[in-house]
Formats: structure tokens, sequence, C-alpha cells
């Protein structure tokens, strides 16, 4: 039997405020940018967080973090299981501060990203996602010598993530509607309680592929639920479940959630590196894909957050030439 947790508790404004002052000079502001696309887009802007140092917006919840932490617990290394990018922002930070650090990564994760990973001297277990997993639930960080983050339920993680909610009021206070990809869900609760704290009225869009809806369908069944994955080009979001702790927060917080099929991703894809220069991977496109789907006139203003940008070549070139 899965072991039941206590909900999360969403960051405060202070909370998340206090991370914006830890984070100057680490993280990249990142403007907002106009989409450029073949088609009648309307208002859709993009926040290029595949413009921080670590290539997605990551580094912000990892950096809060560490930054919360006791000298004694930053000496003892920083550990944490990740799909590659929090692993990657946890492996820069620890060469900020000269401790080690290590992750436990799916055996399917990109060699783009176990690469990166190596060359930042992160020690890096590959192991079945099944293993992974039973790893996370059996809370086998508690034995770790470590210090651990939990990249989906760490409240200084999500008030970390909270800082592009700021810079989005700061820079179009009329923003009606927002779009997040989904994975663990710690980037849209740390956003949307920002965003919500601020200006309720904007509208939070959850984003997930076809692939892996696992909101949608909690936010279906009325609870966290597990749904039959399938292959997708969005590994950075490939989440199977919605953590019981999450839950609540996320219902709270997010007002819709939609899913987009892995052409629309690939597409975004292309468009973004063709038409706006920028080289993103499938889970950072996943907001361009839904935001494009959806007509102009229900979205309004928008804000597209293009999270990351590990792609491999390989996988860059395939989608590229249309093959």
């Amino acid at each position: 039997m899965v072991k039941k947790h206590a909900p999360v508790n969403p960051p405060s404004l202070d909370d998340i405020r206090i991370a914006e002052e830890r984070l100057k000079g680490i993280i990249v502001r990142t403007p907002l940018l106009q989409l450029d696309s073949p088609k009648e887009t309307g208002d859709i802007l993009i926040k290029p967080e595949v413009l921080q140092p670590t290539g997605s917006f990551k580094i912000r919840g990892v950096y809060n973090w560490v930054a919360s932490l006791t000298p004694n617990e930053c000496k003892k290394g920083f550990s944490t299981f990740s799909a590659g990018n929090t692993a990657r922002s946890l492996g820069y930070v620890a060469q900020i501060y000269g401790v080690s650090c290590r992750s436990i990564l799916p055996e399917y994760a990109p060699a783009n990203k176990v690469e990166a990973l190596r060359s930042l001297g992160v020690e890096t277990l590959l192991v079945s996602f099944d293993e992974m997993i039973k790893w996370v639930f059996a809370e086998g960080w508690k034995r770790e010598s470590y210090a651990f983050l939990h990249p989906w339920t760490e409240p200084k993680m999500i008030a970390g993530h909270g800082t592009i909610g700021l810079e989005i009021i700061e820079d179009l206070p009329d923003v009606q509607t927002v779009f997040v990809p989904v994975g663990g869900g710690a980037l849209i609760a740390g956003v949307g309680c920002a965003i919500k704290e601020l200006k309720s009225s904007v509208r939070i869009v959850g984003v997930q592929t076809e692939s892996y809806p696992s909101l949608r369908a909690s936010f279906q069944a009325g609870k966290p639920v597990w749904i039959d994955p399938k292959p997708t080009i969005c590994d950075g979001v490939a989440v199977p479940f919605v953590a019981d702790q999450m839950y609540p927060l996320l219902r709270k917080i997010v007002d819709d959630v939609v899913t987009v099929p892995e052409e629309k991703v690939k597409a975004a894809i292309k468009q973004l590196m063709l038409k706006n220069k920028l080289i993103v991977e499938g889970a950072g496109a996943l907001s361009i894909a839904a935001a494009l789907e959806m007509p102009a006139e229900k979205r309004g203003k928008t804000i597209c957050l293009v999270t990351g940008g590990s792609i491999g070549p390989e996988a860059l070139s395939t989608i590229i030439s249309g093959k």
C-alpha cells in the first residue's frame, strides 16, 4: 500500500520574493519574446527559460533550495532523482558550492542529458523506471548521506519556480492566459501561486502530451491516478502519475489541463528553431503546441513557458528534416 502524505503547502508571496533575492546574479531574468509563426498567432509571447545557464528553468528552484540549507547540510553534497534537467542544475550549483552531487535517472534518459551531467561531475545512477519509482515511494532518499532534493514536492523548489510568475506579471500586467508544461507539477505550482496572488483572473493552463496525460486524468477522476503511458519525445515531463501530496495544490491553482499530440510537439520544436532560433526539447515545446491549438479569442494575451533545451542532435535533426 502506498503511503499517504500531507499536502504540500503553497509558497507565500513572501517566500517567492525571498527566492527572487537569492537568485539575483545566478539566473537570467528571461525576456518575453514574440512567437514568430507562419500561422496567425494573435498575442502569443514566449518566456525562453532555455536561456538559463543550465538550459532550463530548474536552476531557479534548485538554487533557492540549496541557498536555504545550513552550511553543514551543504557539506554533505547534493542528490536527487531526475529525468535530466533537475540533476543538471543541481550539478551546476554543486560546482558553485564545491561539493559532490549525484542523481538517479531512468535508464531511458537521453544520452545528451547523461553526458551533460557527467561533464559537471554528477555521479549518475541509471535504473529502470520501475526501480526509480519504487525508490521514490519507499522514500529511499531518507537513507542518503547527501542532502536530498525532491524535485516535485520540495517547497523551496516550488518557491524558486514561482519567480517566473513574478516576472510575468511585472512584464505583462494584462496577461490573460499562461501555458505551463506539467510533469511532477512543481513548476506550475510555483508559477501559479505567484500569479494568482498578484492577479487572480489570469488563467493557468497546464499542458501535457497525449502520451502522458497524468494530471488531466487525475482532474477528470477527482483524485490522483496513474495512467498507462506511451512513448514520448517529452521525456522531461514523462511522469505517469500525480503525487498525492501535490494534487490538492494543483487542483487549486490550475484552471485547466490540455493535452497535445506528439506530432504537434515536434512541429512546435521545428517552428521555434526555424523561426525564433531557439533549440527546445519536447517538454519545452509543449506550451507552444497547446497555445497554437487554442483559438486566440479564447486565450487572449498569452504567455508560453519554453522550459528546456536539452534535446539530442539526432532527435533534433530528424524533427527538422521531417523524417
